[in-house]
């Protein structure tokens, strides 16, 4: 009987393939290497062998990409011609769901399959990260929770769950248990990328930019090699506190170099240069050329159903890029809501209000941002990311409250980010502005 580095079955499998399947395992526990190429090998070797598939489709569906989606219903129909187990059958039951678009009910079937399979840390992961593109900040954290007290240090893996509770741990506030987490993740797996961005995530939330800056640049050579799937966000990141201190020379050197300059055609690399350039215009600086590279690169990926967050970050390039028919074209697509999905209901509900709210900002209409921005800044428990990436959604308000003139808006944005972070020069300018700004009869938004 073959089984997993963390004991379970595997059907199909032989001693020379399950190897090659704990590699690829690691390598998306740590997103470095080619899991995928590692899966192909085992395939070939082993046509029959079940979780070489079913991780692969994990891999496809994750992407959040359209011709991906494909590929891994794709995978899915050739999986359910296998001979399964009961665990491999149940990951096929929320794969289906997730490349359908729902991605909570995908969620859920992974928590009931992880109370039965708790060593399975492809589901672990996997339910992780469909967590995190739903923003469940208390499934990003219970999840992993649940299952930690079955877990030890002598099984293969223990740190990666760490890593995972401290992003989790950091999504819901608990930024002293979750640095504690994340940094003796990082001791026992140092090219542990999630871990090290849960770190960060935790001195962006306190508004620690020069600790954070200190941290990335200590930890450059373990988050930074050019096998890392990771790295493009964790320099995002180094980008986010230096923007923070008010320093836009090295935040354009960074998107220049590291973050955009091999042009990379993955979303989640697309989704950190669309934010970067939005709130490096939102702080004054003219970004040039930068938004028509970045709007063609997202052609490719924008069809207003599969990813809503996805296209919301591909609007901001394309208002930049001039490109208005693009925004209007993805609009109506969530206006249509033809989609039954929650992918769709996420479009309709929340990306919409934001596309129209950004457009908005773009052309002026500051005070019709402000309010559709306000209606739609409260996105704890629908689409996308985490609080440091929606954050964006609230700098746009409080930059569309100062830009016009209301007043008692403006300050009370800036009064709850200040209370958040005291010393961002950012939120100390929002409150500045909108005090210089009021006047009599100005001060209702």
């Amino acid at each position: 009987m073959i089984t997993d580095a963390q004991g379970n079955v595997l059907t199909g499998a032989t001693s020379e393939v399950s190897a090659l399947f704990d590699q690829a395992v690691d390598a998306f526990n740590i997103y470095r290497g080619d899991p995928v190429g590692l899966l192909d090998r085992a395939i070939e070797a082993a046509p029959g062998f079940a979780m070489a598939h079913i991780l692969k489709a994990h891999l496809f569906g994750l992407a959040t990409e359209p011709e991906a989606t494909k590929e891994a219903k794709a995978i899915i129909g050739t999986v359910k011609s296998l001979r399964l187990s009961e665990r491999e059958a149940s990951h096929v039951v929320a794969l289906d769901l997730l490349v359908e678009g729902e991605w909570t009910a995908a969620a859920t079937a992974l928590d009931r399959h992880n109370a039965d399979y708790p060593h399975d840390i492809v589901a672990l992961q996997s339910g992780h990260l469909m967590d995190f593109y739903r923003a469940s900040a208390r499934s990003l954290r219970d999840r992993i929770a649940r299952v930690l007290p079955k877990w030890s240090a002598n099984i293969p893996g223990y740190s990666i769950l760490l890593g995972m509770h401290a992003f989790g741990l950091e999504e819901t506030g608990d930024y002293g248990r979750a640095e504690e987490a994340g940094r003796r993740a990082v001791d026992l797996q140092p090219l542990d990328c999630w871990a090290h961005h849960a770190v960060a995530h935790v001195m962006e939330m306190q508004g620690r930019a020069e600790d954070g800056i200190g941290w990335m640049i200590a930890r450059e050579p373990h988050w930074s090699g050019d096998d890392n799937f990771f790295k493009v966000h964790n320099w995002w990141h180094r980008s986010l506190c230096h923007l923070d201190l008010g320093q836009a020379d090295e935040v354009l050197a960074l998107y220049d170099g590291p973050i955009r300059q091999d042009r990379s055609m993955v979303a989640l690399d697309m989704v950190d240069a669309s934010a970067l350039l939005w709130r490096l215009h939102l702080s004054g600086h003219d970004v040039g050329h930068r938004w028509q590279e970045l709007a063609t690169a997202w052609d490719s990926h924008v069809d207003g159903c599969t990813y809503p967050f996805n296209d919301w970050h591909a609007v901001m390039a394309y208002l930049g890029a001039g490109r208005t028919a693009e925004v209007d074209r993805i609009a109506n697509a969530y206006r249509n809501g033809a989609l039954v999905s929650e992918a769709g209901g996420w479009g309709s509900r929340t990306a919409l209000p934001l596309v129209e709210g950004f457009a908005a900002f773009w052309r002026g209409d500051y005070e019709n941002a402000a309010n559709l921005l306000h209606g739609a800044r409260f996105i704890a428990n629908s689409f996308g990311g985490s609080h440091a990436q929606r954050d964006i959604i609230d700098w746009t308000l409080a930059e569309a409250s100062v830009r016009g003139g209301l007043t008692a808006m403006a300050e009370a944005i800036a009064n709850e980010r200040l209370a958040l972070k005291p010393h961002s020069p950012v939120n100390k300018s929002f409150l500045s502005r909108a005090a210089a700004n009021a006047s009599p009869g100005r001060n209702a938004a």
